[in-house]
């Protein structure tokens, strides 16, 4: 079977690429941090691990490193990080498939289909909005996400459904 480790401290997301992963015919295990995620490596033996950059524990290189030490598998690191060093970082440690926060699903099965070196399937329910809810469902509308004091939010969270207001050139600048 081929197996997949999903490590990743946001128990919804991570949630919701197991259930996206196992339809697409994989077997999927989940753990939220990386004492965890080594754990669970080393019992499971996956195929591919899906890795998230920041954990509550540690760093999601230091899971990559520690894992590579007793055995080899392949690595999908995710992050809403999209930083220089952490791709940079990433090349040097042989990650080929780095993923932005937010990515859509179908972008991870291309990646962890890639490494297992299986062809994926396209079946006739292969469709976006089958069982997922898509982050948008055409270019017009606006986009859900937006990046706030260096962290990505919900932008109808922050200001109660309202879109936020335009950039205030000067605040940008000056910071003030």
């Amino acid at each position: 079977m081929n197996r997949v480790l999903v490590v990743d401290d946001e128990q919804t997301l991570a949630q919701n690429l197991q259930a996206y992963l196992q339809a697409q015919g994989l077997d999927v295990h989940v753990a939220h941090d990386g004492a965890s995620g080594i754990s669970q490596a080393e019992n499971l033996t996956p195929d591919v691990i899906v890795l998230d950059y920041r954990l509550p524990d540690m760093e999601g290189f230091q899971v990559l490193e520690t894992v590579r030490r007793n055995r080899q598998c392949h690595f999908v690191l995710i992050t809403a990080h999209p930083t220089a060093e952490v791709r940079e970082r990433a090349a040097e440690l042989g990650v080929s498939h780095v993923l932005f926060k937010p990515f859509p699903l179908a972008e991870l099965a291309r990646a962890v289909f890639d490494l297992m070196g299986i062809e994926r399937q396209r079946r006739a329910t292969d469709t976006p909005a089958e069982g997922y809810v898509e982050r948008r469902q055409n270019r017009n509308e606006s986009f859900p996400l937006q990046l706030f004091d260096g962290s990505w939010v919900l932008a109808d969270r922050r200001r109660n459904g309202a879109s936020p207001p335009g950039p205030d050139d000067d605040q940008l600048l000056t910071g003030e």
